[in-house]
Parts: C-alpha cells; sequence; structure tokens
C-alpha cells in the first residue's frame, strides 16, 4: 500500500473484470486525527471541459471520508444489504532487528491483543506488505520466509483473513528509519550500472525500482527482472499454497514505486521535488534511450530517438510557460509529443510492463482459480495524481506515465489491459474533495476518482446488476487507532461496512 490510504473497491460481477478502488482514511499532513465515514460526494461540477464528463451516469455515487461527519453517518443506497470486508494494513514498523541482527516481528504481545481487538470489531482481515528486499535480500534464488510464516500464522490464529502485497520496490527514501531497500544483491549490481534504475534528464538515479529498460534483460545473474519478478511470485505461491484462496483472498502485485504502476516523475524525500511541482519524464537510462531510439527509427523519425522532451520543465515547474504541456509547435500535442506520450513509447511501455507481470502472477495463480472456495483476487495498483488534472494537458499524469488529458482518457488501456488477467485496479489517496485542495493548483481528486472508477467500470461490467463494493483498506494499524475517540468511531463504521443492513 502507498503511503496513504485506506480505501474502496469496486468488484465486478465477472471475476475477469474488476476495478479496485481506495480512499485514504490516513490524515494529511497530521491535521486530520479522527476516523471518517462514508458519505457522498455531490455530483462532479462543470469541468472546463464539460462534454467530457457529460457521458458519465448521474445515478452513480462518489465515496469519501469526511472528517467533520460522526459514525452516525449514512451509507450509500447502493452499498446497502451487501457486505464490504474491511482491511487493516499492518504497522511499518512490524519487523525489528534483535541483538544478533536478525528481523523479528516487534512487540509480538502487542500485535498479538490488537489483531483480536480488531477481529472483534468486526475487521474483516489484515494487509501484509511482503517485500523482495527482504525475502531474498542476500542471493539470487535464496528465499527466506520465515517472518511471513510466523505473520501470516498469526493473523490466522486470530481469525482474520490476509491481502498480501508482493512489493519489487524500496521505500528507504519515504522510511529512513524503517524503510526496506532492493535486495543486497540488487545494490551491488546497481553500484557498478546505475543505469538500471530510472534516471532523469540530469542523469539523477532513481534506486527505487527497477528501469522497465531492464525487464527483458538478463542482467541479474542470468536473469532478466522480469524473470525475478516471476520466480519470486511463483515461490510466495508455492510457500503459501495451504493459505492462498482461504486464508489469503487478495494479492497485489507492485508494478512500480511505491508498488504503484507509475515512472517515479515526483520522487520523494531527496529534495528534488515538491508538491504541487509537475514532475519530470524519467526515461533517460541508457536501456530505455536505446529503446527510444529503435521506437523513432521505427516510425520514420531518427531524430525524435535522441532525448525525451526538452521543453517539459522541471520537478518543481508549474503548468503556465512550460511549452510542452501548452498548445503549439512540440506540445504534447505535436506529433512528437503523440509519439512519446502515446503507445509507441512512454505511455504504452509502463503499460506493456504492467502486462507482462500481472500476466506471470495470473498464470502462477490460475490453479487458484478454479472454484469459488479457493480463489483470488489479484490486484494492481496505480497512482492518484491529482493536481493539475483541471487543465487541458494533465502535466502531473504525463510525467507520471499516465497519457491522460482534457483530449484523450489515458485510463481506458490500462483497464483494458488489467481486464484481460482479471486483475482489479487500486487506486490510492482519494478521500480529498476538490474543495479541500488549492484552487491555484488545479487539483480535482473527485474528477479522478469518477474517471478511473465509474467511467471504468461503466466500460467493462459485464453484467448490469454488478457489484459496487469490493472491500475497504485502512491505511494503516498504529497506536491512534486504539485511542477511544478514534476507536469509538472505528468500530461502528466497520460493522456498518461487514454486516447486512
Amino acid at each position: 500500500m502507498a503511503e496513504c490510504g485506506g480505501g474502496i473497491a469496486h468488484r465486478l460481477a465477472s471475476r475477469r473484470c474488476c476495478v479496485f478502488k481506495e480512499l485514504s482514511f490516513i490524515d494529511r499532513r497530521r491535521t486530520r486525527n479522527n476516523f471518517r465515514n462514508v458519505s457522498m460526494i455531490p455530483p462532479f461540477k462543470k469541468h472546463l471541459f464539460g462534454t467530457r464528463w457529460r457521458s458519465l451516469g448521474v445515478s452513480y455515487r462518489i465515496l469519501s471520508m469526511d472528517a467533520r461527519e460522526k459514525s452516525t453517518s449514512t451509507v450509500l443506497e447502493s452499498s446497502k444489504h451487501k457486505r464490504v470486508p474491511v482491511f487493516v494494513v499492518m504497522p511499518i514498523d512490524t519487523f525489528g532487528a534483535d541483538a544478533s541482527g536478525s528481523l523479528r516481528i516487534k512487540r509480538l504481545k502487542a500485535l498479538t491483543v490488537s489483531l483480536k481487538a480488531l477481529k472483534l470489531a468486526g475487521v474483516h482481515g489484515i494487509a501484509v506488505e511482503v517485500w523482495w528486499g527482504i525475502v531474498e535480500r542476500f542471493a539470487p534464488l535464496e528465499y527466506n520466509w520465515r517472518l511471513y510464516e510466523d505473520l501470516f500464522r498469526l493473523i490466522s490464529e486470530s481469525g482474520l483473513k490476509l491481502h498480501v502485497a508482493l512489493y519489487f520496490h524500496s521505500n528507504v527514501h519515504q522510511h529512513r528509519k524503517w524503510g526496506v531497500s532492493l535486495p543486497l544483491w540488487i545494490a551491488e549490481i546497481g553500484k557498478s550500472n546505475k543505469d538500471i534504475y530510472y534516471q532523469d534528464k540530469s542523469g539523477l538515479s532513481n534506486a527505487d525500482y527497477l528501469t522497465l529498460g531492464v525487464d527483458r534483460l538478463p542482467l541479474f545473474n542470468g536473469r532478466t527482472a522480469l524473470q525475478c519478478y516471476e520466480d519470486f511470485i511463483v515461490n510466495f505461491a508455492n510457500k503459501f499454497e495451504p493459505y492462498i484462496g482461504s486464508i489469503i483472498e487478495e494479492i497485489s502485485v507492485g508494478l512500480g514505486p511505491s508498488g504503484e504502476l507509475r515512472y517515479p516523475a515526483h520522487p520523494l524525500g531527496d529534495g528534488r521535488w515538491q508538491f504541487p511541482g509537475i514532475g519530470e519524464f524519467q526515461c533517460y537510462d541508457k536501456y530505455m534511450m536505446e529503446d527510444l531510439r529503435i521506437a523513432a527509427c521505427q516510425v520514420g523519425k531518427p531524430e525524435w530517438g535522441d532525448r525525451g522532451p526538452q521543453n517539459a520543465g522541471c520537478y518543481n515547474s508549474l503548468p503556465p510557460g512550460v511549452p510542452f504541456f501548452e498548445d503549439g509547435q512540440e506540445s504534447f500535442i505535436s506529433d512528437y509529443g503523440r509519439f512519446f506520450l502515446v503507445r509507441e513509447w512512454y505511455s504504452g511501455k509502463l503499460i506493456c510492463h504492467a502486462d507482462a507481470i500481472l500476466a506471470k502472477a495470473a498464470n502462477a495463480l490460475k490453479k487458484y482459480q478454479q472454484t469459488v472456495e479457493t480463489s483470488v483476487l489479484l490486484v494492481a495498483k496505480i497512482g492518484g495524481i491529482y493536481w493539475w488534472y483541471q487543465t487541458i494537458s494533465h502535466p502531473a499524469e504525463l510525467t507520471a506515465g499516465y497519457y491522460n488529458t482534457a483530449l484523450r482518457d489515458g485510463y481506458d488501456p490500462l483497464a483494458s489491459m488489467l481486464s484481460r488477467h482479471g486483475a482489479a485496479l487500486h487506486i490510492p489517496c482519494l478521500e480529498m474533495m476538490d474543495n479541500e485542495t488549492p484552487p491555484s493548483y488545479l487539483c480535482s481528486p473527485e474528477g479522478l476518482l469518477q474517471q478511473t472508477g465509474l467511467r471504468q467500470i461503466l466500460a467493462n461490467c459485464n453484467h448490469p446488476q454488478a457489484e459496487a463494493v469490493r472491500s475497504f483498506t485502512y491505511f494503516r494499524m498504529n497506536e491512534k487507532i486504539f485511542s477511544v475517540e478514534n476507536w469509538n468511531n472505528f468500530v461502528p463504521f466497520v460493522r456498518k461496512m461487514s454486516s447486512d443492513y
């Protein structure tokens, strides 16, 4: 899970077409301390390009959380008479080193009590982040699942189910004290070849995730990056086969930084980017640049393959005055801009990256999909890039890899790809309302939720009576959840969500 978000999931009647959506519960910038309850957002107000939104059915509702409402808030009509299971994400510091330096579960007795309390409150399950950098830490193909065996057993014995997130990124930049790095043997390769990581136009690397340019290159002790991901997923499935479909109900697969399918265009923790900067394109490692050159030659424009857009500003630029994100020559709507962004390259490569990983994950889990009793939901996560959403070019989305503008729906190809693998779509950080964001930054979290959620449900739904909500995830377990005021709000909410009413 990303560092913000509890959530809602939308699940279609057919398991082959799912959309999963998350809304955040966590207090933003430490200003919201109370848990929030489900409420309705007013219909989406007219957009700068109003005709774009007229196709959205007005009978569909958007869910959000409002800190001002109490636990007696009404529940959406569309959610009545169905159970919505609630998952809670484990604490960020679940594991710690003992005197010998070995990792172990911290505060085991306190955690056991907390899990039992959550079960009594009506919580359905626990979401656990399973890190590549912990399990395959020291050497390739040497997997150590001991920590997760102990944790899964503890959760199961508490009567709770599991959502497992298989993560192939590092979060050290976000959590320097408790963060998890990439496997040490990967880091060693990166010391001599920084091009295995994404790079910006200044040549600065982001070591949180391997560049998709190495997906099919055998740079990792004879394996490609895709083979490393596949081997990990298969080994996980074999190790925890008795749990899958019974205790483990949902498995999300990390596809990029923070587990999200995106480029690290807005890096946190190293000082390069601050909100609401538009970010920078991340395509300057030698492997992606070679691919760009090939793509440019294939369309008869070899000059387009020398570099990425040179007029796209920098990390903290704002859209006004940045030529690539305006209307004109060499802009995002020019022939060059469309080549760089569309399926031929930047955005298309990202979707192909997810397609390849999810195909391998779906194949590894195929045998568990034979019956309803043992089926497990496959989940993929994207970023909630909502700032500058109300501009024509949506520059922050473009740099992140989503070719979504006022003139083009960039999430439709993504949803189509996910549906081929029966994968659900998980969107973080969408508890916010438009009127809670600075007007000058032209944010629209509501608009993003409308488009990525409701529009794709309409496009992919195979049944007119498809279920509206699949599950809800609270991010994350900490001491605040058990304070009297928060607990008194949280428990009634969970019980309303998880029982027929």
